[in-house]
Parts: structure tokens; sequence; C-alpha cells
């Protein structure tokens, strides 16, 4: 099992649209750990470790996010896996 670490940044109609609680639901259910936060620039900031596959599936849910969003710009940065997290949570 190859883990992996990412960290995204979603631009777009990312915020009042339940984004972080989506992706919470999105990366319990692939067994990823990490956070995601708002940022004050509008973006939706999230950090992912966990399985390769799992991590990949986050991320292309990240493409276009819950029902009311609009995601219009992605940015992955690949870091090294560190293991960090004990779950996935939402930070304010």
């Amino acid at each position: 099992m190859v883990q992996k670490r990412v960290h995204i940044f979603v631009t777009g109609r990312v915020q009042g649209v339940f984004f972080r609680q989506a992706t919470k639901v999105v990366a319990i259910k692939n067994n990823v750990t990490g956070w995601v936060k708002n940022l004050d620039d509008g973006r939706v900031e999230i950090m992912v470790e966990g399985e390769d596959e799992c991590v990949d599936s986050v991320i292309g849910w990240c493409n276009f996010g819950p029902a009311n969003s609009r995601v219009d710009d992605i940015q992955i940065n690949h870091e090294n896996y560190v293991g960090k997290y004990k779950n996935f949570e939402v930070r304010y």
C-alpha cells in the first residue's frame, strides 16, 4: 500500500455551499485523514493523507464538489506522507 499526502486549494463558489462538510463525508467514506477549512480569500484548503487510490478519489471529487458549488480551479501540491492525522476534521 502506497501512502501519500496532498495539499489542495479549491477556487470557485466553494464557500457557503457546504463544501467543507461534504468534503468531510467524502474523506471518511474514502478512509483518508486530514482537514478542510475556508480561507479568507474565498478558497477552500484541504490536507489529505491516506492510501494512494483513496486520496485520488477525494481529489477527483474536489474537481466537482457538492451540488451547489462551482469549482473553477484546483491546485494540488504533493507532499511527503507523514501520517500525522487520526481522523478528518473541519477546521474553523
